[in-house]
This record gives structure tokens, sequence and C-alpha cells, in this order.
């Protein structure tokens, strides 16, 4: 294992979990690569606390922070003044030296600090002239997310920096561009900037903020009470801040002749990857990660293999985290290798490896949350009740208690380890929003 190890950036390891052992004829092979970078330089700092780095390394990093001014953001005037309040907070959260910009949006996206087409960068001064600005965000107008996002793309581009990351706030439905002028605009945004999305109160849609979210490799979630924005600003700007590395792809090699089935994040959310290829030269594709602090994530990757003999082995396939180098290279940061034995100890060959067993569930988990939202919502309620049922069993049997507890604000259970439940007559929409929001996130494995 190559392990990237400079004083001011994490080190990054892959340890590969799988049950290498195939019956005679057997053609799948399964594996989950646990990627951990750990002893990066910078930290997030909490309000008022020193804005360190590392030493001897600026800070590198740019943020825009793209505020709903829509209309609908006076009903009530308190999400309003929770969105000034929350953005005050996350400018609070800035590192000395971090460029920043602050965006209203609308039917149009306008500079609201500091203009000019520029950025400010993070001091004292700034971050009061940047609080002082906020008090012109008023609500009036529309909602174009997509205007937004190229606003915040050509702001981020200015700055000589590696890590880019825009924070999206917005309340309502994208009722004043096209599906596809969004998807345009995230489509040309990929790659460029990251992005976690936000949606207060409950007259905005699911599958839009998230959508947004899993195109720029950001995290989404609800804020039902505006009173609780401040917090979230404030910790998804410590998270920002505590970022490292940027543009880490996981590059997957394979030998001639073993087909990729599919490639997924697994932890802490399910996403998936398998249609983000790019090619990286002869067997080899990349697929994006984002950005990457002090953190862990969990990957399933499957490829079927060709058929062998018995006792025969191969590597099946060669999983690596690479960033590009200063040169027009790439770096390898680290590597592991999945492998495949053909064996007729049916033992070896029948055991599932316990991290795939259990990836496997959460990533069915979130699909049947899905399905079972959908199925509700169109009056299907047998549908619906099979599905979240086996929502509940899957939740129970992996120890997602989070999820357990949010389904349990949609459906009766009356016995979680069968998945036999009862749909709620009535169900806060709040609830509902809540749990489609956060149905892709997964707990790891039971030690």
């Amino acid at each position: 294992m190559a392990n990237f190890s400079k004083s001011n950036v994490p080190q990054f390891t892959v340890d590969v979990y799988q049950n290498e052992y195939l019956p005679e004829g057997g053609r799948e092979v399964n594996a989950i690569a646990t990627v951990t970078s750990t002893g990066g330089g910078t930290i997030g700092s909490a309000v008022g606390a020193p804005h360190l780095y590392a030493v001897g390394e600026g800070p590198d990093a740019a943020v825009a922070i793209m505020v709903d001014c829509s209309g609908s953001m006076d009903y009530p005037p308190t999400k309003m003044r929770g969105a000034r309040d929350a953005t005050a907070a996350a400018i609070d959260a800035l590192r000395d030296g971090v460029h920043f910009a602050v965006i209203g949006g609308t039917h149009v996206a306008t500079e609201v600090y500091p203009g000019g087409g520029r950025l400010a960068v993070a001091g004292p001064q700034t971050r009061t002239q940047a609080k002082e600005a906020l008090r012109k965000l008023s609500a009036g107008g529309g909602t174009a997310i997509g205007t937004w996002l190229r606003l915040a793309d050509r702001l981020l581009a200015s700055a000589d920096v590696s890590i880019r990351h825009g924070i999206l706030l917005t309340d309502g439905r994208n009722e004043h561009e096209s599906p596809e002028d969004l998807r345009a605009s995230l489509d040309a945004c990929a790659g460029r900037f990251t992005c976690d999305a936000r949606g207060v109160g409950t007259d905005w849609e699911v599958k839009e903020v998230t959508g947004i979210a899993s195109a720029l490799l950001g995290t989404a979630d609800i804020v039902a009470d505006p009173a609780g924005l401040a917090a979230d600003f404030t910790q998804m700007m410590e998270s920002a801040m505590g970022k490292e590395v940027a543009d880490v792809s996981l590059r997957l090699w394979t030998p001639m002749g073993v087909e990729i089935m599919f490639v997924k994040q697994v932890a802490p959310t399910v996403e998936e990857l398998t249609d983000r290829r790019t090619e990286a030269g002869p067997r080899a594709g990349d697929y994006p990660t984002g950005s990457w602090g002090d953190e862990s994530r969990d990957y399933h990757v499957c490829v079927r293999v060709p058929g062998a003999e018995l006792g025969q082995e191969m590597l099946a396939a060669r999983v690596s985290l690479v960033v590009p180098a200063a040169d027009g290279t790439v770096q390898t940061l680290s590597q592991g290798l999945v492998r495949a034995v053909w064996t007729d100890d049916m033992a070896a060959s029948t055991s599932i490896n316990p991290q795939v067993a259990h990836y496997t569930g959460q990533a069915e988990l979130a699909q049947v949350i899905q399905q079972g939202l959908d199925a509700r919502k169109s009056g299907d309620y047998d549908g619906a009740t099979a599905k979240l049922g086996r929502a509940v069993q899957l939740a129970s049997a992996s120890g997602n208690a989070d999820t357990a507890k949010l389904l349990s604000k949609v459906v009766d259970v009356v016995d979680a380890a069968t998945g036999t439940v009862r749909l709620k007559a009535r169900v806060a929409e709040a609830d509902e929003m809540t749990l489609e929001t956060r149905s892709t996130k997964t707990v790891r494995v039971k030690k």
C-alpha cells in the first residue's frame, strides 16, 4: 500500500474487505474499499476560536454562500431572518485568508458581497462588512437555482485555490427555469466546485435539493425549522474549512476480460458513481469523490471476472486514490487490491463478507425508502406498506437507529424484525421530507 504523506495534507489509506473465494463457475466479485484520510493540518474553527491552518501553508479555499431571496422566503418572516443569521454564522466560521462571496438568489443571481465580480478575503474587517451587507437581503422574485450556481462558479473560478465550495439554501421549487436548464448548470459546475444544499421549511422539492448535492458531491439536508439554520450553516462551514485535498478520484483498474458491474459510495451516504466514470488510460477509469479532510468513506466495487479453473487466482481489480499533480500527471495517494480465488471449499466460497453484506443491505434500505414514499404519494398504499416495512426490517437489522426513528414517524411498527408495519393515516410533511432527504444516510458495520 502506497501512502501520500506531505506534512500539511492528510495521509490516505485504502483497506479492502472481501471474500475472495469463488465456487467453480463463480464470476461475481464484491469488495468494500474503506478510504481513510488522517493527519491534515487545517481544521475548521468554532465561532470565536482561532482560525488555524498548517504551518507554512496559507488557506487554500474559496467559498460561495447562495441564499434564497425569493418571495416565499417572507412566509413566515422567520425564514428570511433565519437565513440572514445562518449566513452571518457561516461567515464567522471562515478561516482568515479564505476567499468568499455571498450571493442572493431569485429568478436572477445577485452579488450581495463583495460585488464587482470579485471575492473577498476573510478577515475581521471583511467579516464585519459582509454581515452588514446581509441587511440588504430581502424577499421578492422567483427561483432559478441554475443562475445562482453559474454565478458561484464564475466567482469561485476567479480565485487561485484548490478547494472551491458552495453552500446553497432554498425554500421553494425551482419554478423559473426548466429542469433541463438546471441540469445544464449542474453539468457545467460538476467537478469545478462541491456544494452542500439545504432546504428550509417544507415547500421545496426533495429530489431537486438532493440532486444538486449529488451532482456537486456535497451533502443535502432539511432544516424544517428556520431556527436551526445558524447551527447547520456553522457546521457546514466548519466542515468545508476542514477540507485539505481537492479533486480526489477513485481509480479502478481491471485486467483484460473483467467487466465492471457498479461502483458506489456506501458510507456515510449511498451515492451511485458508476455512470460518472471518466477513462484514465488502458482498462482504468476515474470516479470523482470531491474534497477530503480528516474522514473515512466506504465504496462498494462489484466486478465480473472471466471463468477459471478450481485452484486458480487472479487480481480482479486495483483500487487507487489519485489527485492531479502540478506537472499535469496524477499522483497516487494509496491503493488496495481486489482478488478472486476459485475453490471447491463450499464453506469458503459461500460465505458473504460482513462489510459487503451490510452495505448491500444499506443500499437496499435507501432504495426501498424512496420506492415506498413514491408509492405512498401515488396512492399505492399496499406497495408503500410493503416497501416501508422492508425498510423498517433492514434499518432494525443493521442498527441504523436514526433511519428507524424517521421511519417510525411515517409508519406504525408492529414487528420490526419481520417488517410488519401499518401506514400512518396522517404524516407531518416535514417528517416525510426528512425521511426522504436522509434516506441515503448509512451506518458503518458493527464491530
